[in-house]
């Protein structure tokens, strides 16, 4: 199977402070925005937006983290006997507050939606954006990312995967 490197390191790092910037141009003067990264490189990613966005001189910047595993529908058809459950981490106030999701790569939108099921037992956000590292397309339902590191066109049968030197001790996303 050919592997094949979409983004590196350095690209990695500008979409993410390009997709900064976005996210503070959209918030606009007052904007009470926080971060909530879905587990487990969407988590890595929106730590990494919260301190771009501080840079930035967006101040303090509420983060937290959110795991979809008993919000997913495709639990069996992804061989799961005993899904894995991890802790979701929201320690601030969501209501009126718009919340920016944070994932790695977004495909048919299955992901997306049972983060949105999950953020929805933690109160009533003044709006909901989504940003991505990568948009692969392919959607089985109608969600779009605001804020979009890269597009790109993957053939159903390839994988698209993230590493994140925080865990994975190399920076790269690739087709394979």
């Amino acid at each position: 199977m050919a592997t094949k490197v979409i983004l590196e390191s350095g690209q990695i790092s500008g979409a993410l402070e390009e997709m900064a910037g976005q996210i503070l141009s959209s918030a606009g003067e007052g904007g009470s925005v926080a971060l909530v990264g879905i587990r487990s490189r969407g988590e890595l990613l929106a730590e990494r937006l919260k301190g771009l966005l501080s840079d930035l001189g967006a101040g303090e910047v509420d983060c937290g983290t959110l795991d979809i595993t008993l919000y997913r529908d495709d639990l069996d058809q992804m061989g799961y006997q005993q899904p894995t459950v991890r802790s979701t981490e929201i320690d601030f106030d969501i209501n009126d507050r718009v919340i920016v999701l944070v994932d790695d790569v977004l495909n048919t939108g299955r992901s997306i939606r049972a983060a949105l099921d999950a953020l929805i037992d933690f109160g009533r956000p003044k709006a909901i954006r989504l940003a991505v590292l990568v948009d692969r397309g392919a959607r089985e339902l109608p969600i779009a990312a605001d804020y979009v590191g890269k597009v790109i066109e993957a053939p159903a049968d390839k994988r698209v995967q993230v590493y994140l030197s925080e865990v994975d001790d190399t920076e790269k996303v690739i087709l394979e």
